[in-house]
């Protein structure tokens, strides 16, 4: 039996092997929820980098350039990392350049680490993720993106859903991933409420986002699409 583990930071993540192992990077609120929005809104390719002024670069080959930080966008991108953005009908068939406090940094650290597959996760295609997991049978890693290396709340909640529905499939040998499976089953009929609780929640707040973000996020199945990493960039 195949195996699933989760690591509640990136910053814990050079002590797992993932050679031949499948990575799900999780960053709920929110590169991963808007991932899986531009790619149900028609984007043709997302291309994530590391740093503004890399990000920058790519304005000038045919690339829309998304950049926050601190949940906040960076003054002269086209975007910044609400999925509410990301819901616009004309990026159909657009390439965008896309950079963010945690969850690429997240995806970045996984493939210089030789995972064998990356995918992207979130509330909006959990039901289509779990079923790519029982088909392609690796060992899959649920990579939580936290908060600056620091432990959160709603991407552990959500490594914890994918790990409950895939309980009769793979095997469950670490404590994060018991302990990820115990939050998400205690709080799995309220999940906008427990999220609004995490700090990421509050920051939001205290930025005054004119969007609801949270309530958007905790959609269960928004989308089918499960963006997956080929080469350098994100497709599905």
């Amino acid at each position: 039996m195949k195996s699933i583990e989760v690591v509640y930071s990136p910053k814990l993540l050079p002590l797992y092997d993932l050679s031949g192992k499948l990575v799900v990077v999780i960053d709920i609120l929110r590169a991963s929820s808007t991932i899986c929005v531009a790619f149900e809104t028609g984007v043709n390719k997302v291309l994530p980098v590391a740093g503004i002024d890399e990000c920058l670069i790519f304005k000038d080959f045919d690339f829309l350039i998304a950049a926050e930080r601190n949940a906040i966008k960076v003054p002269a991108f086209d975007m910044g990392n609400s999925p509410f953005e990301f819901q616009n009908p004309l990026l159909a068939g657009k390439n965008i350049a896309f950079t963010t406090t945690n969850g690429t940094k997240a995806l970045k650290m996984a493939k210089a680490q030789g995972a064998k597959e990356i995918l992207i996760g979130s509330f909006l295609n959990l039901s289509a993720l779990c079923k790519q997991l029982e088909e392609l049978q690796l060992d899959v890693v649920l990579l939580c993106a936290g908060w600056k290396d620091k432990y959160n709340l709603e991407d552990s909640l959500f490594a914890g859903a994918v790990a409950a529905h895939l309980s009769d499939y793979f095997a469950k040998n670490d404590d994060a991933c018991i302990a990820a499976i115990e939050l998400y089953e205690k709080h799995a009929n309220n999940l906008d409420e427990i999220i609004r609780k995490s700090s990421h929640a509050n920051r939001f707040q205290l930025l005054h986002l004119h969007t609801d973000d949270i309530a958007f996020c905790s959609q269960i199945d928004y989308t089918q699409k499960v963006p997956k990493l080929v080469g350098e960039y994100l497709v599905i």
